[in-house]
């Protein structure tokens, strides 16, 4: 009558060991693993120049105000259609009632629109901008890196980031006292784009004064910081 009881709970003991070999032999992999992160970065110089234009006015009759801000809009963007290696979008567009204080009822409205201008021949697009702002206003100018140039440089801090990762990768492993390592995952990620810089409101002011008196003025757009890291894991092989 014993017999069957000591069986069965030699099988489970023996199933429960069988079952903890994967866990022992996973917990393994774990040994003597490095977590560690490598940077590179560079300056690169902005080269595309960004300008938002705008036009806005009031009017009592609604849909002339909307006829009013097209035709000003539709005038702008063929004029700059005209301009070679200037990529045009249009911005937002906007249209809101105007109130009376006292009586608070709808006297007007009020539209705006915008127009972008995208280039990496600054003198071109600040030429025409000074074109464009005699009828229209500037809302901001900004610089950016442009696709090619941040492929190309992101492009040559890959490899800088990984002979940065294995550098710090052998200094681990030699801080151990191992004679090697061996890569377990590595990651590799371009750390967002850098921020357009934009000019402040009265560097925006004189420089819009200088579009509008010179046709082509000297502008500096800068560096911004482009980077690539490397997030991996090592496991160094002891000695």
């Amino acid at each position: 009558m014993s017999t069957f009881p000591r069986t069965a709970a030699l099988l489970t003991l023996s199933l429960g060991a069988l079952a903890s070999l994967p866990a022992l032999a996973a917990d393994d992999l774990h040994y003597n693993q490095v977590s560690l992160r490598a940077e590179a970065s560079q300056e690169v110089a902005r080269d595309l120049m960004i300008v938002t234009l705008y036009t806005e006015a009031q009017n009592a009759d609604a849909a002339k105000l909307a006829a009013e801000i097209t035709t000003a809009m539709n005038k702008a963007i063929g004029q700059a259609k005209q301009v070679k290696d200037v990529t045009l979008r249009q911005g937002s567009r906007n249209s809101y009632p105007v109130y009376d204080n006292k009586s608070q009822k709808i006297t007007g409205w009020r539209e705006r629109a915008e127009l972008r201008l995208e280039s990496s021949d600054f003198a071109a697009l600040s030429k025409l901008t000074g074109e464009l702002m005699q009828t229209l206003k500037m809302g901001n100018m900004q610089f950016a890196v442009g696709n090619a140039a941040r492929k190309t440089s992101e492009d040559a801090l890959l490899k800088e980031a990984v002979n940065a990762f294995k550098a710090r990768a052998q200094l681990a492993t030699d801080a151990l006292g191992g004679k090697g390592y061996k890569i377990v995952s590595l990651n590799l990620n371009s750390n967002g784009y850098p921020q357009p810089f934009m000019r402040g409101p009265m560097m925006m002011k004189a420089a819009a004064a200088d579009m509008e008196s010179a046709p082509t003025p000297d502008i500096e757009a800068g560096t911004s910081e482009v980077s690539m890291s490397a997030d991996g894991v090592i496991e160094v092989q002891m000695q």
